[in-house]
């Protein structure tokens, strides 16, 4: 990670507030579940609510609270094993797939857990804004903290994917809560009308080059040539991709790479995960609100790379690169004419999550954070409708494996020139 220097009294504040506020928001997201909605694991790549809300309160216990507080003392013990992750510098794991098994502690003791790391956070945090001096450790708390911070907006995008598969998982379609400020993705008025942006050939430097926070994974800023080529001015739709579907889109192993369709064909896959058709009629989606009709012009979404990648060469073209991407996204004359880049959907590109020329992983058990991932993996960019408002920029790298449908995955079109 890479995180601004924060020598100013007031700017530390800042972070506190920050904090405080992105505790609450996971807490609030919980409020409309029931302690059973809370348990659930509804396949081995989600979690349960709970275990979410645990697991980012161990984040700041083990990294932060371990190194910073004075006489430090864990909350439980056993919490150390049972909400790491994958970092294998702490220790042992309780199995991913298992997560869902753990009926103890309950909600209501994750929630104690919470407040309690929550204080003593506070506290430290606190002691570093009436500090005299920046130190080097005050430097590092503020980074860690802000590191704590963006992991816990990363699994609050999480926590919404997660309760949107589990609910989806009961016959009775149950909504998760309308009050709640969770976006709608956008339709557009005249999505029937698509335009190409073309852009030239040309060296482009591609990552981060601020002071402020990035992951690791957006460094080092470095240069890449990116041919001609030409991209969609919006995202895929609905009634695009149900042309798809009824031109045999899923019978026709010409679309598919070798791997997808073996993909399709083991499953048995006709559709996107969350359309259905009752009785063949109106195609109809799942939703955060519940079973709706589907919206031809919203974009559609919740489609794997194999799908995105079978759609592109179907309609005559091909998925961006993220350098592409970037490069579109950043350039004054084309972003402009780009919609729906940040805020609908996370866009699949063609390109395999890698490390940047020159990356070096962070040293510690930080440094597990991206790093190991860099295999068997794509890139997407830009953010979702459940995106936290604020987490996203235009070099940020999102990943996931090639057959993940459960995140709110779209399809931006590029063509080579």
């Amino acid at each position: 990670m890479q995180v601004q220097t924060e020598t100013d009294p007031k700017i530390s504040a800042h972070l506190l507030q920050r904090f405080n506020e992105v505790r609450k928001f996971s807490v609030s997201l919980a409020k409309p579940l029931s302690e059973e909605d809370c348990c659930i694991q509804s396949m081995p790549d989600a979690s349960p609510m709970k275990w979410h809300l645990a697991h980012t309160t161990w984040f700041f216990e083990t990294f932060i609270l371990e190194r910073f507080e004075i006489n430090f003392r864990p909350y439980h013990q056993a919490y150390r094993v049972l909400f790491n992750s994958y970092y294998n510098g702490v220790g042992q794991k309780h199995p991913r797939a298992q997560r869902g098994l753990l009926s103890r502690p309950s909600t209501n003791e994750v929630i104690a857990y919470r407040h309690n790391v929550d204080m003593r956070m506070g506290a430290l945090l606190e002691r570093a804004i009436s500090n005299d001096s920046v130190s080097e450790s005050i430097l590092d708390l503020i980074s860690l903290t802000e590191l704590g911070i963006q992991h816990e907006q990363q699994h609050q995008e999480l926590m919404l994917t997660d309760i949107k598969h589990m609910l989806s998982m009961n016959p009775l379609f149950p909504a998760y809560e309308n009050s709640l400020p969770v976006r709608h993705r956008s339709s557009l008025e005249n999505a029937d009308k698509v335009t190409w942006i073309s852009l030239d050939a040309g060296v482009v430097m591609i990552g981060y080059d601020a002071i402020s926070f990035c992951f690791d994974n957006e460094i080092p800023r470095h240069r890449q040539f990116v041919e001609a080529f030409s991209m969609a001015s919006r995202l895929v739709t609905n009634a695009e991709y149900a042309v798809f579907i009824d031109a045999g889109g899923y019978r026709n192993p010409v679309h598919w790479l070798a791997e997808g369709w073996d993909w399709v064909r083991n499953q048995g896959l006709t559709q996107p995960l969350y359309w259905y058709r009752p009785d063949d009629k109106l195609w109809h989606e799942f939703t955060l609100h519940g079973l709706q009709r589907l919206d031809p012009q919203a974009p559609a979404i919740h489609l794997s790379y194999f799908e995105a990648d079978a759609y592109a060469h179907w309609a005559g073209a091909r998925l961006p690169t993220e350098f592409e991407w970037e490069m579109a996204a950043t350039t004054s004359s084309s972003s402009a004419q780009l919609l729906q880049l940040f805020g609908t959907a996370w866009q699949w590109t063609s390109s395999s999550y890698a490390p940047y020329p020159g990356f070096v992983a962070a040293e510690g058990v930080v440094g597990e954070y991206n790093g190991k991932f860099m295999v068997n993996q794509y890139v997407l960019r830009g953010s979702s409708c459940v995106t936290p408002v604020g987490h996203t920029r235009t070099t940020y790298r999102n990943f996931f494996s090639v057959g993940a449908r459960w995140q709110f995955t779209g399809i931006r079109l590029a063509k080579s020139i």
